[in-house]
Parts: C-alpha cells; structure tokens; sequence
C-alpha cells in the first residue's frame, strides 16, 4: 500500500485558515465599515471558500504524494485544479464593493493593480512561469526540494490569479474584458499553452527522470503517463477558454438584440 497521507503543516494550515478568516471576517463583523450598506454576498462567500478549499485539495491531499513520487499526470492535476477552478473561484469571490472602495482610496495600489491585471502582461506573467518550472531542471529540483516546491505552486497559483481576472472579475475599477476582447482573449490562451503541451505529447520518451523511474502504480508506462498528463493540461485550458468564449459570445449577442 503506498504511504499516502493529508498535508498537515502548521504554515499549510494557517494559510488555508486565514485566508476564509480575513473573507468571513470583511463581509461579517466588517462589512459595514467596508462597504455601508451592502447585503452579505453569499454568492461570492461560497465560490471564495470553495476556491480555497480545491487549492487545498490540490496540493493537501494525497494527490500531492502521487504527483511528488509516481505520476507526472498527478502533478499535472494538480496545477490543473490551481489554476483553472481554485483560481476563478477564488477572484469571483471578491466582494467587488469592498475591493473597488479600497483601491479607489489608493491611486497607487489601483495603478500597480491595472498593470498586473492587464490581459498582455497577465498572460505572459502566467505563460512564463508554468512554462518556465517544466523545464527539466526546474522541474526536478521542485520534486527534492519540498520548499522549492511550495515556491513552484506559489508562482503557478498567483499568477493565474492575474490570468483569470480579465475574464471573471466583478469589480467596476478592474472590470472584465469586453465581449469580443474575452474571446479573443480566450483564443490566446488556448494557443499560449500549445508549445508545451506538444513537447509533452509529441515525445518518444519521458522527459522527467522522476517519473521514468518511479515504481509503476497504474497500467500506464512513464511516456503514457506523460501523454495523460498533457492530455489534462489541455482538456483543462480548453473547456476553460471555450466556457468563457461562449458566455461572452451569448452576451455579445443578447447587447446586440
């Protein structure tokens, strides 16, 4: 039986905590003095603590060990969950009143936030550093190196943060893309994505020694289980970007009418 077990770590645990702490808390005890005479946003308090909860998911539970130790296919999941359902959750559970009323009361947090939210330098922020940690060296290093690690899913999940908010944020000074800008957005990501993805699915052998030699879990064979894995990473990219390029063509069409 493999030695599968929930991260528990005290660091792991208080940022989980703390970050559904500082939401219940700015839409609770402090929702009046942050944004006066707003409802509570039951909507955004859900999708907020769901997101945080399938980050956890993803790097907490034994998925975690099997992407460390025996599957690329894991690991891919794992970034996968990050970047395409914890991230969306957790920037759609943003109370926009409360976060448009801080940044409005601070030109410079506004500024700084336009430029790391703009749809060009989002995507390259983003593009860079999932490209840039499946580099071999980067990659494997992440594998021995438990802090390394924590660092890799760190500048994977805040990034795509950025990434996903021309295309779910609510807020009014930060506001989404357009509807022609969203698809054209959502095209571009679908092809960000492509160059990887062929190197993992296109080559006649695994790229990754970790995995080549790990003990063998599952019927898959190392180049198999590499396949898998990219497999996701674009099934994950796709029904994302298609999703959000269907919404905004339905919109398009209903402003149109």
């Amino acid at each position: 039986m493999l030695p599968l077990h929930w991260h528990t770590e005290p660091l792991l645990i208080l940022t989980v905590v703390a970050a559904s702490w500082l939401h219940a808390m700015a839409c609770g005890p402090l929702r009046a003095r942050l944004a006066p005479g707003s409802p509570y946003p039951v909507g955004r308090a859900v999708r907020f603590h769901l997101g945080v909860l399938v980050a956890y998911l993803a790097v907490g539970s034994p998925l975690d060990q099997l992407g460390e130790g025996y599957l690329f296919s894991a690991h891919m999941l794992q970034h996968m969950l990050l970047i395409y359902v914890a991230a969306p959750l957790v920037v759609a559970g943003l109370p926009p009143e409360m976060i448009d009323r801080w940044l409005e009361r601070s030109p410079r947090a506004l500024g700084v936030a336009r430029l790391l939210v703009h749809p060009l330098l989002a995507a390259i922020l983003f593009t860079l550093a999932f490209s840039c940690w499946h580099f071999p060296e980067l990659y494997e290093w992440a594998l021995r190196d438990r802090l390394v690690h924590v660092i890799e899913h760190w500048t994977i999940f805040l990034p795509a943060l950025l990434l996903v908010w021309p295309l779910v944020s609510a807020s009014r000074v930060l506001p989404r893309l357009g509807h022609g800008a969203s698809i054209l957005y959502a095209v571009a990501l679908m092809v960000a994505d492509l160059p990887l993805w062929a190197a993992l699915i296109f080559g006649d052998q695994p790229i990754y020694d970790t995995y080549r030699l790990a003990p063998r879990i599952t019927g898959l064979d190392p180049l198999q289980d590499q396949v898998l894995g990219a497999a996701a990473m674009k099934l994950f990219n796709e029904v994302f970007s298609l999703w959000h390029m269907g919404v905004a063509f339905v919109l398009w069409y209903r402003a149109e009418r």
